[in-house]
């Protein structure tokens, strides 16, 4: 169990431990459940908050402390602390960035196999000036003394460091060390075992209740669908719903692909609804929680045509809940989704998420294991309120026209283009398997921006949209960078698009990485 104190990293600790095949959940410092035995160890996160601070974040380590294990990261190496009576100064040895960790005591359990001398990344204002009683070191670094250090009598560690980002090099040696190590989990946690346990659960869950799902062709959606298939059967009915803001051909393209694998799928053609909610909306908030809302009022009208009906499904996966939620006070809601959010008070389904703990690359990794065909496992991520937030401002005919287009012929020209020869950052690099541009790229699409620019065609002046191009690569969504396109692959795409798409003269390319900005523009 992680509890989260507001980091904008605590997601990537729960990402490494299921690297690890080890399942974990992140629950909010203020919410913890009652803990079970099927919770083998705790980690306390790190914060943007000091534990000096008055209403500094807090949890109650009775719960767990001495009980079981106990990993404090950053804030929660401070925190542990700074409650069991250590002291912890502001501005003492101030560390960001990369620093050189020293093994003090390579027969911790935490520091096994660990080498002597390792890059590590701080980002702490406060330090532990004074262990608590009981406490021993054991890492340094040239300006931190007690980096991490462990609790005699107890399971209980603490580094003042992030294992959890990619810039400690041996911080998944140490997450290992802890998880399988320290708390004795087997690391047995696979898409296979995470198949067997959710089909028994759904079926206990269902029972003979009729569903009713969402398809939108991605990812997510297409995996929910054949996992529920398998739990249920005839009891699943998928609905694709055509909400005016799909991609060009989208609407038949998915209906199509759907037709051999065995799945109830009806089409729902709500276009005009959608569109008319939309018209005047520019709050790219109210614009998700629109498309949400009317997703579900659809999906709640079918419902009522289906005999015994009882759930709406969803694709809603781990960092969907984890972006719409944020900690009350400390770390800020990036945006909503619209399965998490938008949703009635009043609705007339039950909501299941069978994929609502898995991040995506896991869900990818399951849809495999289920046979899914390598096109649907391998698109891009869609966002839920589809080409809406992909129009800055209001969403009109004619601007879903103009950007439909230009995504086309972006998206046809990254299936087109050969990357077999270009040089990616390492051979363990998992784009180096990709043969053509879109397999070795997360996501992209296009962006139409709601200014114009002047541009010449021909022998007339013209004043026209730009749109701008974004393509990123990420593991899992939750951190991700701007892709390094050949020039002559960007010349190319923007020639395309402003030879035949009309009302576009200017081609731009965001190289923005997240953070500091969004995959999404809205």
């Amino acid at each position: 169990m992680i509890l989260d104190f507001g980091s904008q990293v605590t997601q990537l600790i729960g990402r490494r431990l299921r690297e690890l095949n080890v399942y974990c959940e992140i629950y909010p410092y203020d919410k913890v459940p009652v803990l079970d035995d099927t919770v083998k160890g705790v980690i306390l996160s790190g914060s943007p908050c000091s534990v000096r601070d008055a209403n500094a974040p807090q949890a109650d380590l009775s719960l767990f402390k001495g009980r079981i294990p106990l990993l404090g990261i950053c804030y929660g190496a401070q925190y542990i602390a700074h409650r069991c009576g250590g002291e912890v100064e502001g501005s003492l040895a101030r560390e960001y960035g990369r620093a050189m960790l020293y093994v003090v005591r390579p027969d911790s359990p935490l520091m096994q196999g660990v080498s002597p001398h390792s890059q590590v990344w701080m980002s702490h204002g406060d330090t532990i000036a004074r262990l608590p009683e009981g406490a021993e070191v054991i890492a340094s670094t040239q300006d931190v003394a007690n980096a991490a250090y462990q609790i005699a009598g107890e399971q209980t560690y603490a580094v003042q460091f992030h294992p959890e980002v990619f810039h400690t090099e041996e911080g998944a040696r140490m997450l290992k060390n802890f998880a399988i190590g320290i708390c004795g989990l087997a690391g047995d946690w696979t898409p296979a075992s995470f198949i067997e346990s959710t089909v028994e659960d759904l079926r206990a869950k269902i029972g003979d209740d009729q569903v009713i799902l969402g398809l939108s062709g991605g990812v997510d959606s297409t995996v929910a669908g054949v996992l529920l298939n398998r739990a249920i059967g005839h009891n699943l009915t998928c609905i694709f719903v055509n909400n005016g803001l799909l991609r060009k051909n989208e609407y038949e393209s998915v209906l199509e692909s759907y037709r051999d694998m065995g799945l109830n799928v009806i089409g729902a053609d709500a276009s005009e609804e959608f569109l008319a909610a939309l018209a005047g909306v520019e709050d790219p908030e109210v614009k998700r929680k629109t498309v949400g809302r009317l997703f579900v009022e659809t999906f709640d009208r079918y419902a009522r045509r289906i005999e015994n009906a009882r759930w709406l499904a969803q694709g809603t996966i781990y960092p969907d809940v984890i972006e719409s939620a944020g900690i009350p006070g400390i770390a800020s809601k990036i945006k909503s989704h619209h399965n998490v959010g938008g949703l009635p008070e009043e609705m007339h389904l039950k909501v299941v998420e069978p994929l609502r703990m898995l991040f995506k690359d896991e869900v990818r990794r399951v849809g495999r294991a289920l046979g899914i065909k390598d096109e649907l496992i391998g698109r891009h991520p869609f966002p839920g309120p589809s080409l809406s937030i992909r129009i800055i401002g209001e969403v009109t005919e004619e601007k879903l026209r103009v950007l439909r287009e230009a995504d086309d012929i972006f998206i046809r020209a990254l299936h087109s283009y050969d990357c077999t020869g270009m040089n990616f950052p390492s051979a363990s690099d998992p784009r180096v398997m990709a043969t053509n541009l879109y397999d070795a790229i997360w996501q992209a699409g296009v962006v139409l921006l709601p200014v114009k620019s002047v541009g010449v065609m021909g022998d007339e002046r013209t004043y026209e949209n730009p749109v701008a191009l974004r393509a990123v690569v990420s593991t899992d969504g939750m951190t991700a960078d701007w892709f390094r396109f050949p020039y002559d692959f960007l010349s190319d795409v923007s020639n395309a698009i402003i030879n035949k798409v009309r009302g576009v003269n200017r081609v731009v390319y965001d190289i923005s990485s997240k953070p500091p900005a969004t995959i999404e523009w809205e």
